[in-house]
């Protein structure tokens, strides 16, 4: 198995940001620092990050979904010692969030330590989808504005891939996109003519957010992880299919 593969199936990072480790000469196999992603392991030479041993993840793989409450921030430690996503799951494995939540924001986040599947479903190239529910300000939501949505947006960041949006009540906007940037849907309402005054995840990809307890949280089932990774490589085969045709 590849070096970088193997780092992120023992949950140290994704499969990219397990590359920038071994190319920052901060991966050892064995007594030799590697700076290749590509070098072939196989775990019994002894792989250590800045002299961290690491394992390879035995058993199941763990995912979990989580209903995360407004104030809790969406990282594995805060330096300002605000309640953290991480906190709210009872596991022995080192755990990290897949994506983030704004710390306003509420709803459905997943905690893994599954590093290449984190990877799969949040680069935007694999086009995961995200469903929001957006409670807005200066109702109605008319149609230009949901057609703003739809077309894409334009950010200080650049303009957004179309969203998915439709309008629930005067003041309540489910938004779809497979897009992650900071605080996106936030921005974009905005942009629109209509801020946030709250915010939910309600589904990710095939999951939804049911009714799970705001604060709890659930295991994945081995069925539902499948469904998950199938989803991101079924969205990126389609991004492919998509880039050939227009280069026709």
């Amino acid at each position: 198995m590849r070096l970088a593969k193997y780092l992120a199936h023992a949950g140290v990072a994704s499969r990219r940001a397990s590359e920038q480790l071994v190319f920052a000469g901060r991966v050892t196999v064995g007594d030799e620092v590697v700076r290749d992603p590509a070098r072939d392991v196989d775990g019994s030479e002894g792989i250590a990050v800045d002299g961290e041993p690491v394992r390879a993840a035995g058993g199941r793989r763990a995912v979990y979904l989580v209903n995360k409450p407004a104030g809790v921030v969406s990282t594995a430690s805060d330096t300002h010692g605000r309640p953290t996503v991480v906190e709210l799951v009872t596991s022995a494995r080192r755990l990290y969030p897949v994506g983030r939540l704004d710390a306003d924001s509420t709803g459905l986040i997943l905690l893994t330590d599954d590093g290449e599947l984190a990877h799969h479903l949040t680069h935007p190239s694999f086009e995961v989808p995200r469903t929001y529910i957006a409670k807005v300000r200066r109702p109605p939501v008319r149609e230009g504005a949901l057609r703003a949505l739809r077309e894409g947006v334009e950010l200080d960041d650049g303009r957004t891939a179309p969203a998915k949006a439709r309008r629930l009540a005067p003041d309540e906007i489910e938004i779809v996109i497979h897009e992650g940037r900071k605080r996106q849907v936030r921005r974009m309402c905005e942009a629109v003519g209509h801020p946030v005054a709250a915010l939910k995840r309600v589904a990710f990809g095939t999951l939804r957010l049911g009714t799970l307890a705001e604060g709890q949280a659930r295991r994945l089932s081995e069925a539902e992880i499948d469904r998950l990774r199938r989803a991101a490589s079924g969205a990126a085969t389609v991004r492919d299919m998509r880039s050939a045709l227009r280069r026709r």
